[in-house]
């Protein structure tokens, strides 16, 4: 474990990670082909391609929720077998699922710090219990951080709006990432203005120094927002390239097939 926190506290010059011809089937399905992709600290890499293409499988195995059948993953330019999500958190990945993975039951506070909690003493150190006060007040200022109000982080997840349950997500990735953060369709469930704090964030993330991966449909944006775009097409990746470089009737000519190189910008 020791290793791996040296690892994570090591972001160097060159990719902070590389996806390197990953494979994955899921019975006859072959989701991945050959897909690779890299990012490097303080950058923002949109990863983008039509339904099915392989976006959110490449991330589930950058993160470790999916073991790879094929192809190798680089952190610094080290091979690393991600074992677990656990595994990708110890290096300092974090993730903003689709799914959103939190407990309904429980409050923005135990969301923020599940499965990290921190402990305190009690009647002379011999009984540890959850240091609420210190995951309120961490909680409450990781949500103020990326713009959004909750009037009280003790409120279930099950009381917030799909809006506000999107925004505690990428607030906790925020919060714990220390290398970079994979997100999936971050804003898929936000109105405009919590739209506007999530790119917001993603970008303020990066220039922080983290990685920052980002699945999305909104090309437009994407092409304003992020630093290079990668384009999967059937489980391949078609194109890494600087968004600068890129228009947008290119990047959907790529995802359909096309080479992206005819079209005007």
């Amino acid at each position: 474990m020791r290793q791996i926190e040296r690892l994570a506290e090591m972001p160097e010059a060159g990719p902070a990670i590389e996806a390197v011809g990953i494979e994955k089937r899921f019975g006859h399905i072959r989701a991945l082909d050959g897909a690779s992709l890299a990012v490097r600290s303080g950058e923002v890499l949109a990863l983008i391609g039509d339904n099915g293409a392989g976006k959110s499988t490449l991330t589930k195995i950058i993160c470790g929720a999916l073991a790879p059948d094929g192809g190798e993953l680089r952190f610094w330019g080290r091979p690393t077998a991600v074992a677990s999500i656990r595994h990708a958190q110890d290096l300092g990945v974090e993730t903003v699922y689709q799914d959103l993975a939190l407990a309904p039951d429980l409050s923005v506070a135990e969301n923020m710090f599940l499965g990290r909690e921190p402990l305190m003493r009690r009647l002379g150190g011999l009984v540890p219990a959850l240091d609420r006060r210190a995951m309120r007040a961490r909680a409450a200022e990781a949500l103020a951080g990326v713009g959004i109000s909750l009037g009280s982080v003790d409120r279930t997840v099950r009381e917030l709006s799909g809006g506000q349950r999107q925004a505690i997500a990428v607030a906790r990735a925020v919060m714990w990432a220390r290398s970079a953060i994979l997100m999936d369709e971050p804003t898929a469930a936000l109105g405009t203005r919590q739209t506007a704090i999530v790119y917001d964030t993603i970008r303020s993330a990066a220039d922080r120094g983290l990685a920052v991966v980002v699945i999305s449909h909104d090309i437009p944006k994407m092409l304003s927002l992020a630093d290079r775009i990668a384009i999967l097409r059937q489980g391949r990746t078609v194109a890494q390239e600087r968004a600068a470089d890129l228009t947008l009737a290119q990047v959907v000519t790529l995802m359909l097939g096309g080479n992206g190189r005819e079209e005007a910008a």
